[in-house]
């Protein structure tokens, strides 16, 4: 922000441009807040993400405490990422200015056109000029103090074939004493005339603050639900909201984290990360298992990982994956009483089974017009983990939980003492729902069958885990390849 009068710069947050007066910042359920005053102006920005539109909408607030009146350039930067990486679509991206939607927006050039997707950055203030490169902008300065900011104006370059940066500038008028609001939203679709729907809405300063209000409201609804409380007042502020919101943001909805972000979803990942949210919405939890039972093949193993938005995934050997879609169905009926999940109908995935020498192989794996209940969906699964090596355990294939023994039982005879455990927990679960629900939707003789089955492999499951699988002190954690085993070593 320029002060046209002084021509003093700072920014509205602690970077890139802090001047020395104070900035609070406030993270909240589903927002954050940052305050600032400089030269008179006092700057409140609140962002959030709307519940229901792909658009991060930034409400601005300004206030002149000063009994004159103040002109202000307000400069919004943002570096466009629209591939991979940013070094991958750098120089492709082409950018245009529609004057009467008041929208800057911007393409991948070198991606199909009809899977282009569209970013765009709108103002409820007409944009006064623009630039998409970052060259021009920066110029002989830096970042935290760019030509471009004391240029008369930006000089409306395509970010085409450049080192791209998209910079908006508008100017804002306040007099003596007054307050304005002002929007910038940032946002992403494939469809333009959907995204000139969206920016139009949001950047119609009422609907961004009615929006801002019921988004706050929608959050502290869905994660007050609960109320731990400890002698710890830390652990209380944690538990009390704090790691759901986590997880829901971070794991559930960007599928990111510091260890992991790629923006898939994992199989096993985000039906885990169900388990602490079923306690505010059981139905997060049921749409996921319903989401990942489509992401299984027929023949009962499942994608490691995938992207929802390209189809494309990894098929793999790992061992316990398949199997946490029953322990999650189990898990889901047993908190809930809900049944009614096992008749929901699920299509599978499907795709070149992978031969002997091959672990994983990532492709386009399109989805089956045949479909199964979610019920069939467990039993496949639970009959395909039925491969047993020679101490009795369940072979480990290319990893079992732990992705770090992916060279344990690549050749296909290691076998996990881990996974032996689990199998036999999804089991004794999973007996459970036969026995109750399994006559309301399976043939009484197959089921009887099953039934008989499953308990046989537990019994079997119990003996090898406390005989092979045990060593007098500890258990054993696995059978390598090559008859070597992996164990607690203790001095």
């Amino acid at each position: 922000m320029e002060d046209m009068e002084t021509k003093k710069v700072w920014s509205l947050g602690v970077n890139p441009t802090p001047d020395n007066n104070d900035y609070y910042i406030t993270y909240g359920f589903g927002y954050s807040k940052f305050m600032h005053t400089s030269n008179g102006i006092l700057q409140e920005l609140k962002v959030f993400i709307p519940k229901e539109d792909s658009v991060k909408v930034q409400l601005l607030h300004l206030e002149n405490k000063l009994a004159k009146r103040k002109e202000v350039k307000l400069v919004y930067s943002v570096k466009p990422v629209l591939d991979e990486d940013e070094i991958k679509s750098n120089g492709y991206i082409k950018l245009k200015y529609n004057s009467n939607s008041n929208l800057v927006t911007l393409q991948n050039q070198i991606k199909e056109e009809k899977n282009r997707t569209i970013m765009y950055i709108s103002c409820s203030e007409k944009i006064y000029s623009y630039t998409g490169n970052k060259d021009s902008f920066v110029g002989n300065g830096t970042i935290k103090n760019p030509e471009g900011i004391r240029k008369i104006e930006l000089d409306k370059e395509n970010s085409l074939g450049k080192n791209e940066m998209v910079v908006i500038e508008t100017r804002i008028n306040l007099e003596a004493l007054e307050s304005k609001d002002i929007v910038i939203t940032l946002g992403a679709d494939t469809n333009f005339l959907n995204l000139q729907d969206t920016a139009y809405k949001y950047t119609n300063v009422n609907n961004a603050i009615s929006e801002y209000e019921q988004n706050k409201k929608h959050w502290s609804n869905l994660l007050t639900n609960i109320k731990v409380e400890t002698p710890v007042e830390s652990m209380n502020i944690l538990l009390n909201g704090w790691l759901l919101y986590q997880t829901l943001c971070s794991r559930m909805f960007a599928r990111s984290g510091y260890y992991q972000s790629g923006g898939a979803f994992g199989f096993r990942d985000q039906l885990q990360d169900c388990i602490a949210l079923k306690y505010i919405s059981p139905e997060i939890l049921k749409k996921q298992i319903i989401k990942h039972s489509e992401h299984q093949f027929i023949e009962g193993d499942v994608e490691h990982w995938w992207h929802e938005e390209t189809s494309r995934g990894i098929r793999t050997k790992f061992s316990d994956d398949l199997l946490w879609l029953p322990y999650m169905v189990a898990e889901y009926i047993k908190f809930t009483g809900d049944s009614k999940i096992l008749e929901e109908w699920a299509s599978y995935v499907k795709g070149d089974i992978l031969p002997e020498e091959i672990d994983e192989r990532y492709d386009f794996y399109p989805k089956t017009e045949e479909k199964e209940t979610v019920y069939m969906h467990c039993i496949r699964a639970i009959e395909k983990s039925f491969s047993f090596g020679e101490n009795g355990l369940p072979k480990i294939g290319s990893g079992d939980w732990n992705d770090g023994f992916s060279s344990v039982g690549s050749k296909g005879k290691g076998e996990s003492v881990w996974l032996g455990f689990f199998q036999y927990t999804v089991l004794e679960r999973f007996i459970e729902i036969l026995e109750i629900y399994g006559k309301n939707i399976e043939d009484k003789n197959i089921l009887q069958e099953r039934i008989e089955k499953y308990k046989k492999v537990m019994e079997n499951l119990k003996k090898h885990l406390n005989s092979n699988g045990w060593d007098g002190r500890w258990y054993k954690r696995a059978f390598m390849d090559d008859g070597n085993v992996l164990r607690k070593y203790t001095k």
